[in-house]
């Protein structure tokens, strides 16, 4: 009303400049409205389909240009043959899909006892099948600090996974000490060092300890591009934040870690660490993949980055994530670990602080 009435004040050439302004602010608002209202129902539908999307993304008219995803293929049945001088198949019997999570507290020392009991299982969580040859050597690398009750119901829930999936792996426990904010990407870095020490792993699974998968056909194999595995965590309602989300746990080749210089080491405190591998991997010409449909479900333990700070300055890092690619990472990382091993991993514990990754002017 108000608008209409100034409309009678102005010249006809001024009523018409602002007739026409208040009717382009009427329509912006209604496109706004209306993006709103796909976008609301475009994540009500992604929550509520039980069907696996068409190209296997989160993205059902295959718009996600970003993410190369390989064609899925059929479970072998039931009666499957193994042999023991042939690469394990990597859809087998014995993954099943949908499996149970159990996020009661539990001891170590009843994990350790209750996996004992497998004699096959040697020091340090390493396995490897006997009925077939393990298509990937797989090191499960774990960052760590204060989560004592979390790695428990993390290897109750990931050894026997492997082990139908027909994996041979082992776990590294990456343990920050010292009073320095948590740097998980720095700590990953580690643990792929001392890793390749042991044994000529091929593959990675950078794995957060409080994340746990719901479906054991998301297979821990790795592949010609990264791979994203969680990509539908609960805490987000199963819907993927953003496109370049990258978090929780992800899988390269040891040949695509050390061709991207692994992880950055100066995000002190939680997040952006992730976002910057994104770059890394994109910048070196790689694309992610993500399992499809249903496959990659995790559930997340609660914890609220419990002390540990947000680390501010994230935003300025990642605008030079090209820059700084090659200055800071594997090739610029000095530490010294202290190791001990126990039943189930390799504790790998460092005390980290900014003077071990110096990096030069970019």
């Amino acid at each position: 009303m108000v608008c209409l009435l100034c409309v009678l004040f102005f010249s006809p050439q001024d009523s018409f400049l602002t007739a026409n302004t208040y009717l382009f602010m009427v329509q912006a608002q209604g496109m706004m409205l209306r993006d709103n209202v796909r976008t609301i129902r475009h994540m009500i539908r992604l929550y509520t389909n039980k069907n696996s999307t068409v190209n296997g993304t989160d993205y059902p008219d295959g718009s996600n240009s970003s993410e190369y995803v390989a064609q899925p293929t059929a479970f072998l049945p039931e009666n499957f043959t193994y042999a023991v001088n042939l690469p394990c198949p990597e859809k087998l019997p014995s993954m099943k899909g949908w499996n149970h999570v159990n996020m009661t507290e539990i001891f170590m020392e009843d994990i350790m006892l209750q996996f004992s009991k497998h004699t096959d299982i040697e020091e340090a969580g390493h396995w490897k099948p006997k009925d077939c040859k393990a298509r990937w050597k797989v090191a499960i690398l774990i960052p760590f600090r204060n989560r004592h009750e979390h790695l428990p119901i993390l290897l109750h829930h990931l050894i026997p996974m492997l082990q139908r999936q027909r994996l041979q792996f082992a776990f590294y426990v990456v343990e920050q000490t010292g009073t320095h904010p948590f740097n998980r990407a720095m700590l990953f870095n580690v643990g792929f060092k001392e890793a390749m020490k042991d044994l000529d792993w091929d593959c990675f699974v950078f794995h957060d300890v409080d994340h746990i998968p719901e479906n054991d056909r998301n297979y821990y194999g790795c592949g010609q591009m990264p791979r994203h595995f969680a990509a539908k965590l609960d805490k987000y309602m199963y819907i993927l934040p953003y496109n370049e989300f990258f978090g929780g746990v992800s899988g390269l080749t040891a040949e695509q870690f050390q061709k991207i210089n692994g992880f950055p080491n100066a995000f002190w405190g939680w997040g952006g660490e992730d976002d910057d591998l994104w770059n890394r991997v994109h910048y070196a010409g790689f694309n992610v993949t993500r399992p499809e449909g249903e496959i990659g479900k995790y559930k997340s333990i609660p914890h609220h980055h419990r002390g540990e700070v947000q680390f501010l300055g994230r935003y300025k890092l990642l605008r030079y994530s090209k820059e700084r690619q090659y200055l800071d990472g594997l090739n610029n990382l000095h530490y010294t670990p202290e190791i001990t091993l126990t039943r189930l991993y390799k504790n790998i514990s460092v005390n980290l602080s900014p003077e071990l990754a110096p990096v030069t002017d970019y």
